[in-house]
């Protein structure tokens, strides 16, 4: 679809796959929204962003997902800054080797890839219906299959055992899940909403700290088999703006294409039963989702 006139918003935008689908969709004309945490990265990836899409309607708006507050200020920036909202990009994650908690005391991992981005969703919602068709996209990961076991309601804290990675699996586990129920709740008001799959990127993604240890180690292992940012924004830039996927909703996407979804990412229990606790746990921190 052409991107003129259309405004799209990035979460996590300042580095890495974010960034380079925020320089995709401003070449290609879109008023582009760089929703992040540190707003001198975010700053500097916005003059980066103009420079190399010739498009200087690239703007900024504070985004700290691991602060609910931070993220019903955000929504409410976004809307009344702009009276129409086309894609709506749920691209930032994180991955912590030690456990961590959001302000609210959330596990961060979970609060961060998930809760935040489910709470962000819902105060847009009625905004992306308004200004359809619209989009949303969920960047998941291959990663979602090593959650073989779903998505561990007795303990979705991670209060028990913590282990980085597996938390990190259930987290995008829980963007798969989450899409398909979105786009089953959302299924007629011309909004669709899709997960993905990046690649194995080589980005900033978990090199400022964050991964320590063995996982650390292994993280920089694998950067001399990782794809560049431009190539892993490649299917975010194509569920943003490509006509092949008007209409296609509640899929995972791998290079452009359907993917496979573990056997449970495609369980409706489990879809459900996240909805239902991510609202539950919304309600109790003080930021209620909408109906």
């Amino acid at each position: 679809m052409s991107m003129q006139g259309k405004v799209v918003v990035i979460t996590g935008a300042n580095s890495g796959i974010g960034k380079e689908t925020g320089v995709a969709v401003a070449t290609q004309g879109a008023t582009t929204v760089l929703a992040c945490r540190n707003q001198q990265k975010a700053a500097e990836a916005a003059a980066e962003v103009k420079e190399r899409s010739g498009n200087q309607d690239v703007q900024l708006v504070a985004l700290d997902l691991a602060d609910l507050a931070s993220v019903r200020a955000a929504a409410s920036e976004i809307l009344d800054r702009w009276d129409r909202l086309d894609v709506l990009i749920n691209n930032a994650g994180g991955v912590w080797t030690e456990r961590q908690q959001t302000a609210q005391g959330f596990e961060q991992t979970f609060g961060v890839n998930h809760l935040a981005h489910f709470f962000l969703t819902d105060l847009l919602r009625a905004r992306l219906t308004a200004s359809a068709p619209a989009r949303i996209i969920n960047v998941s990961s291959a990663g979602h299959h090593m959650a073989q076991r779903g998505m561990r309601f007795e303990d979705l804290q991670t209060e028990q055992r913590y282990a980085g990675m597996e938390v990190y699996a259930r987290s995008k586990l829980a963007n798969v899940l989450f899409t398909r129920q979105l786009s089953d709740r959302i299924s007629a008001t011309g909004v669709t909403v899709n997960a993905l799959h990046p690649g194995l990127v080589r980005s900033g993604f978990g090199m400022d700290g964050d991964m320590t240890g063995l996982m650390g180690w292994g993280n920089r292992a694998l950067r001399p088999f990782e794809i560049s940012s431009t190539a892993g924004a490649r299917t975010s830039v194509f569920l943003a703006t490509s006509p092949e996927v008007e209409g296609k909703s509640g899929l995972y996407w791998v290079r452009s294409k359907p993917g496979h979804m573990s056997r449970m990412a495609r369980r409706d229990d489990q879809a459900q039963r996240l909805w239902t606790e991510s609202e539950r746990l919304l309600a109790s921190a003080g930021f209620p989702a909408g109906p």
